[in-house]
């Protein structure tokens, strides 16, 4: 008789009799599930604090911090100089842009011809080859140099010889060879059953890399590119060791008249307010490119 009327009741109210003992855990486990990650905030935050006062303590407290405080971080020196670092910064600007745009088409065209099969293209991979191994194996620093002094000292008549020019030049080879490999990898990520599809449809195979292949490895590869751009946004410094006047040379020009480092604080703080807002870019990317192949893995 009981649980005939406990039916009755629910058929009335139109929820099964079990409902709200389940919604009751449901809100208990829900908030259960929310006082656990406000406790491992606090502790993450305390424990993050706890480590940054002691590493700063240590810091300050250190036999010598007087005088590094001096030498590095001498706050009106460097509020003085950010506009001249800013101005210098243009330079490296402009050239990371220009070398970015050439990199993105050498370094694709390295990788189309060392991923073309047949016989004979050969020679090209072979080639394309070397090109990436050669640069990839040389410090920056050192192409920069055979660059921006080698080739204009051979004063070969109506070959340039600005520095900035070459120092550009350098950069782009150099990175157009790591890019490459990016690419690369981008491509063999395709599976070849979309060659063959489209090779079937009528598609040569030129047509099938422009239209299919390509596409796919590009959008692919976006979030390393952009890790190898942020990369090459902090080494166009390197064109300093050549005489171009840019934020790092800029630098060393206001310590070499007092001797005092705090103008490369300076450098510092521009690259990071430029550089770390690139990476969490890069690293949302990434995450976006990881949920959409989940679910397309999913579905």
């Amino acid at each position: 008789m009981t649980d005939r009327l406990e039916t009755q009741d629910s058929r009335d109210t139109g929820r099964s009799p079990s409902v709200g003992p389940e919604r009751g855990s449901r809100a208990a486990r829900q908030a259960a599930e929310r006082r656990k990650a406000i406790r491992n905030s606090v502790i993450a935050i305390a424990s993050t604090l706890t480590v940054f006062l002691a590493l700063a303590y240590a810091i300050v407290n250190a036999p010598n911090w007087p005088a590094v405080e001096a030498r590095f971080f001498d706050v009106p020196r460097i509020v003085d100089s950010v506009p001249d670092l800013l101005e210098g910064f243009l330079t490296n600007v402009g050239l990371f842009l220009v070398a970015e745009l050439l990199v993105l088409v050498v370094a694709l065209v390295v990788a189309v011809v060392r991923s073309v099969p047949g016989p004979a293209f050969l020679p090209f991979r072979v080639m394309a080859t070397i090109f990436t191994d050669v640069f990839r194996a040389v410090p920056g620093v050192v192409w920069i140099f055979v660059f921006g002094f080698g080739i204009p000292g051979l004063r070969i008549e109506g070959v340039p010889r600005e520095p900035l020019l070459w120092g550009l030049i350098a950069l782009v080879l150099i990175y157009s060879a790591y890019v490459s490999e990016v690419y690369r990898a981008g491509i063999e990520s395709v599976h070849p059953s979309q060659d063959a599809a489209a090779r079937s449809l009528g598609l040569s195979r030129v047509q099938s890399l422009r239209y299919v292949v390509l596409p796919q490895a590009v959008r692919r590869v976006i979030p390393p590119l952009l890790n190898d751009f942020i990369g090459l946004q902090k080494d166009t410094v390197l064109i300093s060791f050549i005489g171009v006047v840019e934020i790092f040379r800029t630098a060393q020009i206001k310590q070499s008249g007092n001797f005092n480092f705090s103008y490369y604080i300076g450098v510092m703080l521009v690259f990071i307010v430029i550089t770390i807002p690139m990476t969490r870019l890069v690293d949302w990317l990434v995450a976006r490119e990881r949920r959409t192949r989940s679910a397309g893995g999913a579905a």
